[in-house]
């Protein structure tokens, strides 16, 4: 087989259809077109979204929210679940992902200070609050900024 001898299926093509060639073809004079208006004439299709001349629906509803440019989402892990941990580990995103405490790859991680930890720890996150750095360093342990992802 080479290339000189492909064809298409059977079926799936199709003559061009040819307007306005009289009325006996069912497509004469307007071309299938119809009387006036925008799409009759050469050229004159629409914009996505225009209505006619009736208020676009998206000029209808209201303009809604604001997303700051810069803003950074934190995956939140809250002490009562760092206290799961066993006692002098090391706890970072990747033992949290581990555990499904967070979820999705790259997303940084900021320690809330809800609940206890009675042993310490070796937590390494993005970012800490100021209630959970007490409490991490009063039972002993050591807290890591991680910088970048």
């Amino acid at each position: 087989m080479d290339l000189g001898h492909l064809h298409p299926a059977p079926g799936s093509t199709h003559p061009k259809k040819r307007v306005g060639r009289g009325p006996g073809s069912g497509n004469g004079k307007t071309a299938g077109r119809g009387h006036k208006g925008r799409g009759s004439r050469s050229g004159g299709n629409t914009p996505p979204g225009y209505e006619g001349g009736q208020m676009p629906l998206q000029r209808r509803l209201p303009k809604h929210g604001f997303k700051p440019m810069h803003h950074v989402t934190y995956e939140v892990v809250n002490l009562a679940q760092l206290a799961t941990f066993p006692a002098g580990s090391s706890v970072g995103p990747d033992e949290l992902r581990a555990r499904r405490l967070v979820r999705g790859r790259g997303k940084k991680v900021k320690c809330l200070g809800d609940g206890q930890l009675s042993h310490a720890l070796t937590v390494k996150a993005h970012a800490f609050s100021a209630k959970a750095k007490e409490q991490i360093t009063a039972a002993g342990g050591t807290i890591e900024v991680l910088l970048g992802d």
